[in-house]
């Protein structure tokens, strides 16, 4: 495998980009069925849609399939995948249902997840992936997608995009719950965490066998504060995640001169439509915010929490009340246990009570926003306090001297503190 590497200080053209992105294609030699596993509407500023658009157009009737890396996020609609993908065929595009369309490649031994998890957790792990993967007949598989720090894995995509964006109840359960259960803030813009570690070990003992492609995006705003890609990286093997977490970490990540006392948030409502996606405003800048400090989320486009209808009712049920209680409900409720993608996502959701979190949804109602233990904020009044056309990402002031520290989109980076981050 010929390995390829396109970066450079400030920006990379789309020209110069698609050009690599070919020539690495061309190094791969004729393929004939080709399955694309690009990201979702959710990963919309990571390229990956423009790649899967630039892939078709070289292979052409070569791909047979696209399967969107939805994990457990709701099958695309028509309209976004003419937003995401414009000009491809509807017809190649597969939904992945994460609970059903599912087979197992092997299983990861309870001994080695719990060291790798510090004798926190100590289940086996199976690898899951759906069954398109193995039952396709395909002669190239062909990940695409952007790296960008996580809050389950420590940076996105690689084997996530495959064990996560195409894999099943039980590995995503205990993936997410063991990331959780280790602390988000330990694994946040580090490229070797407890839950890549079971990942890289699925990949290498039972995911040889696949004929299976990365190309990596990095993207972040250059000097005129527009987003733009930095870097595409691709190979079939680790080489090139390592290499696209390197260029992450210095255009994604932000280390701030002070803690922040009050964070202000915006979602795209058209990336943005639950707390299950939105809470990457409390994720990303967790440990930027001060103690006792506070958190308010824009997010005209949320209107429930959960991406499916069970997660929602979960979260409904139990709430953001921070890792104790939550391990707590895990060990005395099936429901839970049973669903621990969930129990992760109440822990990563919560503060701890060490800062406020207010959100500002476009259709949840006070009691509904009050009931899961955040505090509920005015859309609109927030968005005129402090969103104007003089609005700069980062430190700004309202009219009446309140200083904030604002951020258009949380999901293409992480914020910091040195003290919340040491290995910075």
């Amino acid at each position: 495998m010929v390995h390829t590497r396109l970066q450079e200080e400030g920006g990379i053209s789309l020209e110069a980009m698609k050009k690599h992105f070919f020539k690495g294609l061309k190094a791969l030699g004729k393929r004939e069925r080709v399955l694309l596993i690009p990201p979702d509407i959710t990963r919309l500023h990571g390229m990956g849609g423009t790649l899967a658009v630039w892939a078709v157009e070289y292979y052409k009737d070569a791909v047979k399939a696209i399967l969107p890396a939805l994990g457990t996020h709701v099958p695309m609609t028509d309209a976004e995948i003419d937003i995401m993908y414009p000009g491809l065929d509807h017809e190649l595009f597969v939904g992945h249902d994460w609970r059903n369309d599912i087979v197992t490649l092997g299983t990861v031994p309870a001994a080695f997840v719990e060291k790798v998890s510090e004798g926190r957790l100590s289940y086996s792990w199976k690898a899951q992936v759906n069954k398109l993967l193995v039952s396709g007949g395909f002669d190239l598989i062909l990940s695409l997608g952007q790296v960008v720090p996580h809050e389950v894995i420590g940076m996105a995509n690689h084997t996530k995009n495959i064990f996560v964006g195409t894999g099943g109840s039980e590995g995503i359960n205990k993936s997410h719950y063991l990331g959780a259960v280790y602390g988000m803030e330990r694994i946040m813009g580090r490229a070797n965490s407890p839950v890549r570690a079971i990942m890289d070990y699925a990949f290498t003992h039972f995911g040889s066998d696949m004929p299976l492609v990365f190309a990596l995006t990095v993207v972040g705003r250059n000097t005129e504060g527009k987003m733009t890609p930095m870097g595409l990286f691709m190979g079939d093997d680790r080489e090139c995640f390592d290499q696209a977490c390197t260029l992450s970490l210095k255009v994604n990540f932000t280390m701030v001169d002070r803690p922040l006392k009050k964070v202000v948030v915006y979602l795209d409502p058209g990336e943005f439509r639950t707390t299950w996606l939105g809470n990457k405003s409390i994720y990303r800048t967790r440990m930027a915010i001060a103690d006792g400090g506070e958190l308010i989320v824009l997010a005209p486009g949320v209107h429930t929490f959960g991406e499916d209808k069970e997660i929602d009712r979960l979260i409904r049920k139990y709430g953001y009340k921070g890792t104790d209680f939550v391990l707590k409900s895990v060990a005395q409720n099936d429901e839970l246990k049973e669903n621990l993608s969930a129990a992760a996502h109440l822990i990563h959701g919560s503060s701890e009570g060490r800062f406020s979190i207010r959100y500002c949804p476009g259709s949840l109602t006070t009691e509904e926003v009050e009931s899961v233990g955040y505090l509920y904020g005015d859309l609109k009044v927030m968005q005129e306090r402090y969103v104007s056309t003089q609005t700069t990402e980062g430190w700004n002031t309202t009219a009446d001297g309140e200083e904030y520290y604002y951020i258009s989109n949380p999901a293409v980076g992480l914020w910091a503190h040195a003290d919340r981050f040491k290995d910075a």
